[in-house]
């Protein structure tokens, strides 16, 4: 039974008990639906708790029931039987209540938790937004500032802001919840359970506060429908009847789970979860790390050293003098202290960190290590030079990884006595922040090897993604793909802002010319120069970027690169100079400039994403379209709720 009912008078003890995270099944619902008419039916009872069994409250709808037929009862029926017993219901919250899990929460008269629950309507991220009850109930318990941004923002709230929201009466300390729980409903039985929540939120907006809010939401979301939808759904809850924002928060729910938005970001919510799902690593043991070195301390690597370190793992670091290690030291504790000053870490753990973490200029300073990734510059010779230094220095062991944007990983493994212990870790900046790590399987490598690649992204909480071996493995092959798109509109008629305007209309936080600036164009200009003896000669080749380059332009560190950025700020202006240059371009290859139209710049690059994804699985580079779709979504700020390129371009794993 996924839902039982225990009557010890005068209370009923409902539980719940679907694993893995009790999900709102049909069974489940049609359980609470039944516990309802035993409760109300039993004079014996004069109160209820609700709680679930397992490692977690209800932590959400079952979205394997999505896309098939309903069936009755339907949650927010459900839920609204529960809110009219005429006995009280207290939930008993442990792990998440999530989604539907909050707004049976909700439904319940009384609420209490764990000192470690989370609470929240995270529906936006599925492309949805609550559809049973949760964006009416809850500005009525909160009020209406701190529900329209926890809804529209699906972000959700520890116990304790919950309990200083109001969103839940009490947590039950180092008390065991369920007693916790049964004392806090006997308190109720005396007490009546006609709502005492307003007939609309007691803050009042007029249409002005309204528009504005709504106008900063639409905003930040790009295109995505759902943040915008929960907003008005707020909307609804405080300008029209209890009943009708009801049916109005059903439709706009239903139907944005059948629109494409939704779909996508389903995808992704599936896709996000198999990416570290390799059969062939199923049974294997990872190394346990206990110790890792890195080497180079500019930004790539203190934030890699950084992000070990919040992941438990001693660090220590070797640059190549001790004034370099010394600033790399620095920027090691600057991006830990900045983890400090937002509230991530406390001061006794940023302590720890920094005792953790050694700075150095010897790579016997290594000979601990379980595991070493390289990260100094993009250059073959000087990685080759760097593991000849760490095959010397380091445990037989231990795991060497190279943390190359570009380069032939079988080349650097090669040069390696051991070279099934050689790994690609392409980490992405700034790496203490951003969740993605591609991990490159060489022609030699272990499979203990991967497996301890894996299970370091997982430590470290980032989505891994396993890639072969080519020019740029899967994201950096593609950025280059439609990078020589822009690069063609370009030089025929468009211009850097245009299409940079173009692809943050498409959802992009960034255009391909404002990426570039922030990167640095010397990193691509490096890569153009390493491929530029095995291009084709009758390949079209645009100058423009290199130009750029051989002027210093790179981007905002010099202050000029596709923009102009003056002192100290991060948004460019067009550059007339730039104007010039492009138009000389264009007369040297006799070309007539042409206007293009937004969505003929969206579809060219799009098209050349999809293509080139095409390329990579046929060529065995990725495992599935999905992966690719992740990697350009956490890697390249390709918009989720467009599902990825390869989802958006009809290319689907069967």
């Amino acid at each position: 039974m996924t839902v039982t009912v225990s009557v010890e008078a005068p209370l009923a003890i409902v539980q719940v008990d679907n694993p893995p995270v009790n999900a709102l099944s049909h069974a489940v619902r049609e359980g609470l639906m039944n516990a309802v008419r035993e409760i109300e039916s039993n004079d014996a009872v004069k109160a209820a708790v609700l709680l679930c069994k397992g490692r977690t409250f209800i932590a959400g709808a079952d979205i394997r029931e999505f896309g098939q037929p309903p069936k009755e009862p339907h949650l927010p029926d459900v839920i609204n039987a529960i809110e009219a017993c005429s006995k009280p219901w207290t939930a008993a919250i442990h792990g998440t209540a999530l989604g539907g899990g909050c707004e049976v929460a909700l439904g319940c008269h009384h609420r209490v938790a764990v000192p470690d629950a989370r609470l929240g309507l995270p529906e936006v991220n599925l492309g949805l937004i609550p559809g049973a009850g949760g964006t009416v109930r809850l500005p009525r318990v909160i009020g209406v500032d701190a529900a329209l941004d926890m809804i529209t923002s699906g972000k959700p709230v520890g116990a304790q802001k919950a309990l200083e929201m109001g969103l839940v009466d009490a947590l039950s300390g180092n008390d065991d919840l369920e007693a916790f729980a049964r004392n806090h409903a006997r308190q109720t039985i005396d007490s009546s359970v006609a709502s005492d929540r307003p007939a609309f939120p007691p803050a009042e907006w007029n249409d002005e506060k309204w528009e504005e809010a709504i106008g900063a939401i639409r905003k930040k979301a790009r295109g995505q429908q759902s943040p915008v939808e929960a907003a008005l759904a707020v909307r609804d809850a405080c300008t029209l009847s209890l009943e009708d924002a009801q049916r109005a928060e059903r439709e706009r729910f239903v139907k944005l789970r059948d629109g494409d938005q939704s779909k996508a970001l389903r995808h992704v919510f599936f896709a996000e979860r198999q990416t570290a799902k390799i059969d062939e690593l199923k049974d294997i043991a990872p190394l346990e790390i206990k110790a890792a070195g890195i080497i180079g301390g500019g930004t790539m690597g203190a934030g890699i050293a950084a992000s070990m370190l919040l992941a438990g793992i001693p660090v220590t670091m070797v640059e190549r003098d001790d004034e370099a290690a010394d600033a790399g030291k620095g920027r090691v504790f600057k991006t830990l202290e900045a983890s400090h000053k937002r509230g991530l870490i406390s001061d006794e753990k940023l302590e720890n960190l920094k005792e953790a973490f050694t700075a150095s200029s010897d790579y016997a300073s290594l000979a601990d290590a379980d595991l070493v990734v390289e990260a100094v510059f993009e250059d073959m010779a000087v990685k080759k030079q760097v593991f000849d230094a760490l095959e010397k220095h380091c445990r037989a062991d231990a795991i060497l990884a190279t943390n190359t944007s570009y380069l032939d990983v079988n080349e650097i493994a090669a040069t390696a006595e051991k070279p099934e212990r050689v790994i690609g870790l392409h980490f992405f900046s700034p790496a203490h922040i951003m969740k993605l790590l591609e991990i490159i399987r060489t022609d030699t490598v272990s499979a203990e090897t991967l497996a301890t690649g894996f299970a370091l992204a997982k430590r470290m909480r980032k989505i891994p993604v396993l890639a072969g071996v080519c020019d740029g493995f899967i994201g950096n092959r593609i950025l280059a793909s439609y990078r020589k798109q822009c690069d063609y509109m370009l030089e025929d008629g468009a211009s850097p802002a245009e299409i940079d305007s173009a692809m943050r209309n498409f959802g992009m936080a960034m255009g391909p010319f404002e990426m570039q600036d922030m990167a640095g164009l010397d990193i691509g200009w490096a890569n153009r120069k390493r491929l530029a003896p095995n291009r084709d000669p009758n390949e079209r080749y645009v100058k423009i970027a290199d130009r750029l380059c051989e002027l210093g332009r790179f981007g905002q560190k010099t202050g000029k690169g596709w923009y102009l950025y003056e002192e100290g700020s991060r948004k460019g202006k067009p550059d007339p100079d730039v104007a010039a240059i492009i138009d000389e371009e264009r007369a040297k290859a006799g070309i007539s400039p042409r206007s293009f139209t937004e969505e003929e710049i969206q579809n060219r690059i799009l098209q050349a994403m999809t293509t080139e994804g095409k390329n990579i699985l046929a060529e065995g580079i990725a495992r599935t379209a999905a992966d690719i779709d992740m990697v350009m979504i956490l890697g390249y700020g390709f918009p989720r709720w467009r599902g990825g390129p390869m989802f958006a371009g009809g290319v689907k794993d069967q």
